[in-house]
């Protein structure tokens, strides 16, 4: 994947679309090339269906990040660190719970330096009082889950099985794309070619 093939990826997360007309509008991709790459993208089942849904271990994002958040409660805390996480980059789902924990977070990321970004993010927010991370990461990212476990050991406690009931849903962006900067997407994509 090159950069235009990400323009083309972020474009369709972005506008709900893979309408070569509004592809080309938004990116100024001619149509041609457009057409051309879509079609070179379903081959490479990149893009899974007509819906253009995207495999998203094929653009490079393998590594789901499942984070408890526990925050300082006071008034209208939710909103506030629920709208802090959900402007963290890579977090596609953000819900706040009831019970112990007061947020989960979804998120798809690429690298182990993604996700210690994301660590990093969350540390950031002054309301965020602790976290607790569940990896899940295909066999082919192994050392790199192993990796994290080792950094987590001794940061984080092992996580315990648990009933959570979710109140709302802060943010479930089912187009993962849009919750990348383009540069970000970019790199992922140099990174995969290397």
């Amino acid at each position: 994947m090159d950069e235009r093939d990400i323009k083309i990826l972020s474009a369709i997360a972005n506008l709900g679309t893979g309408s070569p007309d509004r592809l080309h509008e938004e990116t100024g991709i001619p149509k041609s090339t457009i057409y051309y790459r879509l079609n070179n993208l379903r081959e490479e089942g990149v893009i899974k269906n007509d819906l253009y849904d995207i495999d998203y271990e094929k653009v490079g994002l393998g590594v789901t990040i499942i984070a408890e958040v526990i925050a300082e409660y006071d008034e209208g805390y939710h909103e506030r660190v629920g709208e802090k996480l959900s402007a963290i980059e890579g977090a596609d789902q953000v819900y706040f719970t009831m019970g112990e924990t007061d947020f989960v977070v979804i998120a798809r990321l690429g690298n182990q330096g993604m996700v210690e970004d994301l660590i990093s993010q969350f540390e950031g927010i002054d309301e965020v009082i602790r976290t607790r991370f569940v990896v899940i990461a295909r066999l082919g990212n192994q050392g790199m889950v192993e990796d994290l476990i080792s950094q987590f050991e001794g940061i984080d406690e092992v996580i315990r099985t648990r009933s959570m009931f979710t109140i709302s849903t802060i943010k479930n962006e089912p187009r993962l794309l849009k919750n990348f900067e383009f540069d970000t997407l970019e790199a992922i994509a140099d990174a995969e070619d290397e």
